[in-house]
């Protein structure tokens, strides 16, 4: 009786410990495959969070330069140099540069990025000859200073537009590699890649 109740204990002990190794692997699974999804997914967040705020630098800039070109106008409004229903107009278009700038969706569309850029260049072109003709130029420090901060905002887009490509580039080729886990990383929608200026430009 007392063999029989050792069996049995050592069946039940090994049943047991078999069962728990079973246990012990799939946790190990579970954990391995918790920890791959986590990784991605705290990469996918820091691009998209990277991709944000290169766009918010980029865009920030170009608004500190209409800013500027408002100044500008204003103060060769003030001047009365010039004809002031000419500044007026132009005034008015600058205000128009905001409502036709590309949006990092609607810039997929080379015309949208090629109209706002004709448009800038244009405004900027003609405002900084218009003051620079000016009588008080040469001694407005005013005029030379916001002339100035146009001329190298302007100059800026450029590096501007190659760090949010670089960023998306990464973010691109991410979502690639990792196609298969995208559903699990953001199931909220669609993931696609994102535009980038350099193929809107070529």
């Amino acid at each position: 009786m007392k063999r029989f109740e050792s069996v049995c204990w050592i069946c039940l002990i090994g049943a047991l410990g078999t069962g728990s190794g079973c246990i012990q692997q799939k946790a190990d699974e579970k954990a391995t495959s918790f920890s791959l999804t986590d990784s991605l997914t705290e990469v996918y967040l820091n691009l998209q969070d990277s991709i944000l705020t290169s766009w918010n630098l980029m865009i920030n800039d170009d608004n500190k330069k209409i800013k500027a070109m408002h100044y500008l106008v204003h103060e060769l409004q003030v001047t009365g140099q010039f004809d002031a229903e000419k500044l007026k107009a132009l005034d008015h278009r600058i205000d128009q540069l905001k409502r036709i700038r590309y949006t990092p969706k609607s810039m997929a569309n080379a015309d949208v990025v090629d109209e706002y850029d004709f448009a800038s260049n244009s405004l900027v072109s003609e405002l900084i000859v218009l003051a620079e003709s000016h009588s008080a130029y040469a001694y407005n420090t005013t005029m030379q200073v916001l002339v100035e901060e146009i001329r190298t905002a302007e100059q800026r887009i450029e590096n501007y537009r190659s760090a949010y490509d670089a960023v998306v580039n990464h973010y691109n080729k991410f979502i690639m590699v990792n196609k298969e886990h995208m559903k699990e990383i953001d199931n909220s929608s669609s993931v696609e890649k994102k535009p980038l200026f350099q193929m809107v430009s070529e």
